[in-house]
């Protein structure tokens, strides 16, 4: 029997997500929109020199044996230095992990934090990044590796006219932590694209994993999707809002079957 556990804590993000997105596609649009096309593609750009506070909600549906629910909100702080040629990413996980022995039961709390900088020099036309990450074991032993982990990270975008493409990579090693604990090697790719429409956009940017520690028929995660977004105020405050699905085309056996992401991405632009 399939157990879908409900996480009434991130249910505001999903109100906002959807209101938004359907107030500013269906009703009114944006006042200024021709305005706000070049900070909507800023918000798309993981380097744009920019400061932002995405809150990411990821509900992963049918994980582990008993088909339970996970829910990961990424906390993701963005903050540009030296004119935008250094950016810092930092996510801190708030994860409710289900206990997946079991058809009840788990915990809620932090997993381990990430922390990338990207160098990002002066380039005409695609930019480009690349820097350390480095890994933290803050979600303890139900929550997290307990391997402290670091490796390279690397990013490109092209801005062309209505399209935003570019890829996210990075892999991480473990090099301490628990001896008892499995070592750490895992890949991610972010492929992005998004196209802007007058008043919103469409988005695709599926999140590919690998762990190389996993058997050979159990190391990838491969989503396949999309969704849209929409920049919008709140007062003063510029907002950008998405909502995306993914289906898992390739999965581990205990793995989850699909992907429910929803974002509030807070915007603070210069002047």
């Amino acid at each position: 029997m399939r157990n879908h556990k409900r996480f009434s804590g991130w249910k505001i993000i999903c109100v906002c997500v959807i209101a938004a997105l359907g107030s500013g596609i269906w009703g009114a649009p944006c006042h200024a929109q021709d305005d706000h096309s070049d900070l909507a593609k800023q918000a798309q750009n993981p380097i744009a020199n920019l400061i932002s506070l995405p809150l990411q909600n990821n509900t992963n549906f049918n994980i582990g044996p008993y088909d339970r629910t996970q829910n990961v909100l990424n906390i993701q702080p963005v903050a540009p230095f030296c004119d935008g040629r250094l950016i810092t990413r930092t996510i801190l996980p708030i994860v409710t992990q289900p206990d997946f022995l079991s058809e009840s039961g788990g915990s809620t709390g932090l997993g381990d934090l990430n922390f990338t900088a990207f160098y990002v020099p002066e380039t005409e036309g695609i930019m480009v990044g690349g820097g350390p990450i480095l890994v933290f074991p803050t979600g303890g032993d139900e929550r997290g590796s307990q391997k402290w982990s670091a490796g390279p990270a690397f990013v490109v975008i092209s801005t062309s006219g209505s399209w935003v493409l570019g890829a996210l990579w990075n892999n991480i090693w473990s090099y301490a932590g628990d001896e008892d604990a499995s070592d750490v090697n895992q890949m991610l790719l972010q492929p992005f694209i998004n196209y802007n429409f007058p008043g919103f956009y469409l988005v695709m940017a599926p999140i590919i994993t690998a762990n190389w520690e996993a058997l050979e028929d159990q190391k990838w995660i491969v989503p396949l999707g999309g969704g849209i977004g929409k920049l919008f105020h709140a007062g003063k405050l510029p907002l950008n809002c998405t909502a995306q699905y993914y289906y898992n085309v390739v999965t581990p056996d205990y793995g989850p079957d699909w992907t429910l992401r929803l974002q509030v991405q807070m915007l603070f632009p210069k002047g």
